[in-house]
């Protein structure tokens, strides 16, 4: 008999789908190709925390996927549809993805049907809460700081005493800030327990559910390999896997 404990638990990490000619080193014959692509470093966090990640391609039915995961990872990426929140489309906002916010809100309602954990991060928390019936601000440039190192801590947060983000890192945080969205009005039934200076939604939880959603990149940071949110989610989802 397999010991489950022993196992790696499965996250399953969301991404993009790209054409061939938009990535350099393509073959010009292949520039029509659809290519699905992920930020490595989400993988490598997730495996140095203990879990073992697969990436999930959006032409699946995300509704293939129940009963086959441990955890969820919603990762970076384009702008959620306006219209997702019944916005008009702000020109600065976009090239937004149809068909991975469909892929990615049906991956929600699955993991949540699964009572999966679910980690959101930078897109991701923005997705979550409008899956949740939160809205968004499309354009907020003083947040995107593209000008800097990814991997530089711009940000000092103040993070919600008690709250779960708050038992990984304490009651403030240093982070990078690579987004141009924030969250405007927070769904019902949330929490933002953390706030960048300028008072911007940095972090969100779902009370009574294992979800953490979060604005910065910490697979970018130094030290993603012990990033407690990744030991969170690992540990959460083995969890999870014992109950099978």
């Amino acid at each position: 008999m397999v010991d489950r404990s022993a196992i790696r638990p499965l996250i399953g990490i969301t991404g993009r789908v790209k054409r061939a000619a938009d990535i350099a080193g393509f073959p010009r014959g292949l520039a029509h190709a659809e290519v699905d692509l992920y930020v490595t470093d989400y993988a490598k966090a997730i495996t140095a925390a203990g879990g073992l990640p697969v990436h999930l391609p959006q032409h699946v039915d995300p509704r293939e996927y129940a009963g086959r995961l441990d955890g969820l990872l919603l990762s970076g990426g384009a702008d959620v549809d306006p219209a997702r929140y019944g916005a008009p489309l702000d020109p600065a906002t976009g090239p937004i993805e149809p068909a991975r916010d469909e892929f990615e809100l049906g991956l929600v309602d699955m993991a949540v049907d699964d009572g999966l954990p679910v980690l959101g991060i930078c897109r991701g928390l923005q997705l979550l809460n409008v899956w949740a019936g939160g809205t968004l601000h499309q354009h907020v440039p003083s947040h995107a700081r593209y000008d800097i190192a990814p991997d530089e801590r711009f940000d000092e947060l103040t993070i919600e005493p008690g709250s779960l983000l708050a038992e990984l890192y304490g009651t403030s945080h240093r982070v990078n800030s690579l987004h141009h969205q924030t969250v405007e009005h927070v769904a019902d039934g949330w929490v933002v327990t953390a706030r960048s200076a300028d008072g911007a939604v940095e972090a969100l939880e779902w009370p009574g559910h294992d979800v953490i959603a979060v604005q910065w990149h910490p697979e970018l940071l130094p030290g993603a390999a012990t990033d407690p949110l990744f030991a969170w989610l690992v540990e959460r989802a083995r969890t999870a896997t014992a109950r099978v």
